[in-house]
């Protein structure tokens, strides 16, 4: 058992245009990663990987926080331990984000999606490994009060599974802030998708809800070139969403859920 103390050296430092924690976007930002010269050597071929785990020594949290309610994003949650949470308040205040890697510039790394702040010490540096991956998490809800945070969540969760900011990207986020608001948490096990379409829509809305086609089998898709329907089961409830016509891409955000879509929800029990 070690009791002495450990000593972290930081490799780096942030470079962001958020100076205090709670300014930083929940999603996080594009940031920069300024390496130390020593270091340089250590990003020999970094380039190769397009996702990385930064661990950052949240330098303003609080050390003595043992419980805390995540109140920042929905004042209704109740406390929790902070092992529980991604809190920067902490016994040891390390920071674990996954980002993007946008481009390595001789001692910067160019990132997006980071939550820290400007002058967070980085402390290290791993690349996202495909073995990272569990598909289906069993997680609690912790479920954003704020619309529009909610919308950034899952369009940022939307955009790491589909890889295209595309139409019916923006089109499967609003079905599934739409499902939200009616059933709850989209990655419930008891909540049953079908999506009738293009595949791109598929995609989307089984990356957002991690629903399987077995296992348990949540998840069923039939491709149609004229019909864009969706269906999610709960309970006794059934929730269907069928596109009205096919929108302007650069008009798919402006416009409304009832202008969009024709939803229906009917009770089978």
């Amino acid at each position: 058992m070690i009791k002495d103390d450990i000593v972290l050296r930081p490799v780096g430092e942030v470079v962001s245009d958020v100076l205090k924690p709670l300014d930083m976007p929940m999603t996080g930002k594009i940031a920069v990663i300024k390496i130390y010269p020593e270091f340089v050597p250590a990003l020999y071929k970094l380039e190769e990987n397009s996702h990385l785990w930064i661990l950052s020594w949240f330098h303003l949290g609080d050390r003595g926080l043992l419980r805390v309610a995540p109140a920042r994003l929905n004042k209704g949650l109740p406390e929790r331990g902070v092992f529980g949470l991604r809190s920067f308040g902490r016994p040891n205040p390390l920071g674990l984000s996954l980002v993007r890697l946008l481009k390595v510039d001789d001692n910067f790394l160019h990132v997006a999606g980071f939550d820290a702040i400007e002058g967070t010490p980085v402390v290290d540096i791993k690349p996202y490994f495909e073995q990272d991956i569990v598909f289906s998490p069993v997680t609690p809800y912790l479920r954003p009060e704020n619309l529009e945070v909610r919308r950034e969540m899952f369009r940022k969760e939307a955009l790491s599974h589909h890889q295209e900011d595309c139409i019916w990207l923006k089109a499967g986020v609003k079905l599934a802030l739409i499902a939200d608001e009616r059933f709850g948490q989209i990655q419930s096990s008891d909540l049953r998708v079908e999506a009738t379409g293009p595949a791109c829509l598929a995609d989307v809305l089984q990356g957002l809800t991690r629903a399987r086609f077995a296992n348990p089998p949540r998840f069923a898709f039939r491709p149609d070139s004229e019909r864009v329907e969706t269906r999610w089961t709960k309970g006794g409830t059934v929730m269907t969403a069928r596109l009205r016509d096919v929108p302007d891409p650069d008009d798919i955000e402006k416009l409304g859920d009832d202008e969009l879509f024709e939803i229906e929800v009917r009770k089978t029990t």
